[in-house]
């Protein structure tokens, strides 16, 4: 009776999901076939048959192959699928080691380089954990031997070519793998790199390169064991331009569906170390601790294969105009800056400059509300930016607050404060793929608050709490800095923002604009345990994190198990060497400077450099003062504790600035006059 029960129960899920994983099977066999560079878009029925079938019964996604470096290399590719976490080399790489063949075996030439010199100590981890569980695999291709080698870099059977395989291994192994490198192999430059330019192969050839590696693959595929699971991966890149790669899952019931990870968070993206996890864990062996990928998931239908080339489109057309958005950006701010200092100490074009200044503080968050609109070319991205920012432009001069300094102010920093708050709390859809927040192809985060998001929410929050607090006492005005800071940082903190620096930022600006609006002293020391008070509160986020199942983790909970297991430390050299090469980013650095040149030189010399500008509008709201100081403390060290350094202060300077300026105008004497009582003088 129990035993009919419980096939009544899997009956009905499956009814209710609409589909089961065939993997429900006791003994299951996995094929991974790695083929570099490929795209979807080189999937025809005409080039690609052998391809083409695979993937059109298959679960289908995209997979970002970023390793350690921007551009991965087979050879990198390979190593993470090895190490089950990003890996490199430690150099420009090309193809992996040719394996030196050992009996029906091989092994890896200088194999101890690998963990004596480039310090990948999980290298060789896939391997020594099949071996541990009994499970014995089989690798064809150097890239294969490389996947599937143990930590002394010897595999048990090897194959320089499928045809060399034989019927009863594939039935006694429950796991091969396959590096198809005929469409690579032709981007090699002659020193066996991948070559410095985006295509090396004009499209005749790349048509070529693929039928080869089509019929390598055929040939594997018209000899699996029928029940065998097969993974379709393009394992790295092929030029000097990251894409997004195919990824595809075949088993009974997946054609058409989507193809994700938990790692990403999203139904059709998947990263590198996902192909690890999910080999072990269809084999039902313990995934190690030190691989941070997650299992395949296949999800709901739809998937097209012109769905997935889409999206590498997409994030190519982003990529495309990034750098021109952002130096566009910093040509505006800083020609904001001289302009607004000749005419300020003239008091001539001051509407002008306030409507300058509100738009420009304005721009940043319309390169996430762009998401809302439906785009696919650049025309398309900057039009959508532009209708966005004449949106909140006369948003922000519009009903009764217009007539406030601080209306326009609330307005663009509440709605950039509230648009972040409002996609961490849906699944961050609007990051992705925008200029101020991640990349698709670029792999580094897929879900969460980004550095220069963090940075406009920290900012918008904290300009947006001292507008309400301009109207209350000091401590209730203190208090809803403390709670709207709080509720802000626990968005970016916990599993939903997954922000780890941002939080150690946070706390110190929350504290500092409360403390002034108190009317009490900042000195070092109080700074200081403040850093210290975001410290501990992001390794409790952390610590919750981590305790979770490890499907559910993100990246805050897998960098307490790399502290556990002594890999933190390559972690945070990473992120700091990042760091410090954003201090020399001739599009972010120029932000820094100019706003910090204009607000120090103004607050030194108010008559001389802004007409009394700032005077003004920290007359008029000594509670603005204090949220631009704490905003201020709050880019200074997110700068440094975050690896988008520079730009994280940048960012906040963009927002801020120009924001008090335009208060500061409107709080002119002769100014028009306002409706609303200052606060009482911090």
């Amino acid at each position: 009776m129990r035993r009919t029960l419980v096939v009544l129960a899997v009956l009905v899920s499956q009814m209710l999901l609409g589909w089961a994983p065939a993997h429900a099977a006791e003994k299951e066999r996995i094929a991974l076939i790695g083929v570099s560079g490929l795209h979807w878009s080189d999937l025809t029925q005409a080039d690609t048959p052998n391809l083409w079938e695979l993937a059109g019964a298959s679960a289908i996604g995209s997979m970002s192959v970023r390793t350690v470096g921007n551009i991965t290399c087979p050879y990198d590719g390979w190593l993470t699928v090895s190490a089950g976490t990003r890996s490199a080399a430690g150099y420009r790489c090309g193809p992996p080691p040719l394996p030196e063949q050992q009996d029906r075996g091989a092994v890896i030439p200088d194999y101890d380089y690998l963990h004596e010199v480039a310090g990948q100590r999980n290298a060789g981890l896939l391997g020594e954990t099949l071996a541990k569980a009994g499970e014995c695999s089989i690798a064809i291709g150097p890239g294969a031997a490389l996947g599937l080698a143990d930590r002394k870099g010897a595999v048990a059977t090897y194959y320089a070519s499928p045809i060399q395989v034989r019927a009863q291994e594939l039935e006694r192994c429950r796991v091969v793998a396959m590096d198809v490198d005929d469409l690579i192999r032709p981007y090699f430059t002659a020193e066996g790199k991948l070559p410095t330019v985006p295509d090396k192969l004009s499209a005749q050839e790349r048509r070529a390169a693929l039928r080869l590696a089509d019929a390598k693959a055929g040939a594997l595929l018209a000899v699996l064991p029928e029940n065998t699971t097969v993974l379709l991966a393009g394992m790295s890149d092929h030029g000097s331009v990251p894409h997004l790669r195919v990824a595809a899952l075949r088993e009974p019931g997946a054609s058409g569906r989507e193809l994700g990870a938990a790692s990403t968070r999203r139904d059709d993206i998947s990263i590198l170390p996902d192909l690890t996890t999910t080999v072990l864990t269809r084999l039902g062996v313990p995934v190690p601790d030190a691989m941070v990928g997650q299992p395949l998931v296949i999800g709901d239908p739809g998937a097209t294969f012109e769905r997935m080339a889409e999206s590498d489109e997409t994030a190519q057309t982003m990529r495309s105009v990034k750098g021109v958005f952002f130096i566009v950006l910093a040509v505006l701010q800083v020609l904001f800056y001289v302009v607004a200092f000749l005419l300020l100490r003239r008091r001539k074009g001051l509407p002008a400059v306030r409507l300058a200044a509100v738009a420009l503080a304005a721009l940043p968050i319309t390169s996430i509300l762009v998401n809302l609109l439906p785009w696919s070319s650049a025309a398309e991205l900057f039009g959508g930016m532009a209708a966005w920012l004449v949106v909140l432009t006369a948003l922000a001069f519009a009903g009764p607050w217009r007539r406030s300094p601080l209306g326009p102010l609330v307005v663009v920093a509440g709605v950039s404060a509230a648009t972040l708050a409002a996609d961490l709390l849906t699944g961050t859809t609007l990051q992705l793929n925008s200029f101020m927040g991640f990349s698709a192809e670029q792999g580094a985060r897929y879900y969460g608050l980004g550095n220069i998001p963090f940075a406009l929410l920290a900012t918008g929050t904290l300009l947006s709490s001292t507008v309400i607090a301009h109207r209350l006492s000091r401590p209730w005005g203190a208090a809803v800095v403390a709670v709207l800071g709080t509720f802000a940082m626990v968005l970016g903190g916990s599993g939903m923002g997954s922000d780890f620096g941002g939080v150690i930022a946070f706390v110190p600006g929350i504290a500092v604009t409360a403390l002034l609006i108190l009317g009490k002293r900042i000195s070092l020391v109080r700074l200081a345990l403040f850093c210290v008070a975001g410290g501990v509160a992001v390794t409790g986020f952390a610590v919750a994190n981590y305790l979770r199942p490890a499907a559910e983790q993100s990246h805050l909970g897998r960098f307490v198990g790399q502290v556990l297991s002594g890999e933190a430390v390559d972690v945070i050299v990473r992120k700091l060497v990042a760091m410090l090469s954003t201090l020399l980013s001739p599009t972010l650095m120029p932000v820094v400077i100019a706003a910090i040149a204009f607000l120090v030189y103004a607050i030194m010399r108010p008559d001389q450099a802004t007409a009394g500008v700032l005077p003004a509008a920290f007359s008029y709201s000594p509670a603005l003062r204090a949220g631009l100081i704490g905003t201020l403390v709050s880019g200074v060290v997110g700068t440094l504790v975050n690896d988008s350094g520079a730009a994280v202060l940048s960012m906040a300077l963009a927002l801020a600035i120009p924001l008090v300026l335009s208060a500061g105008i409107a709080a002119l004497p002769g100014a028009p006059a306002t409706e609303e009582r200052p606060l009482a003088k911090v």
